[in-house]
């Protein structure tokens, strides 16, 4: 794996490939589902950052 892809990666310009969550757990002796877990969390966390104030507008909480 290159330095630039993990570079890429680590800035949030490419993200986490089967392939390299399959490289980085054999290399740091972890899980890919661990790589996975923190690209979903990235993935969400940029979400919320770009659209959370328009999803509060446009979408009312269904009542219990």
């Amino acid at each position: 794996m290159t330095r630039s892809r993990v570079n890429d990666i680590a800035l949030g310009r490419w993200a986490l490939s089967a392939d390299t969550a399959l490289r980085l757990a054999r290399y740091f002796g972890t899980t890919p589902e661990f790589w996975f877990d923190l690209q979903a969390r990235y993935d969400l966390d940029v979400a919320e950052d770009a659209a959370q104030t328009r999803i509060e507008e446009e979408v009312a909480p269904r009542a219990a």
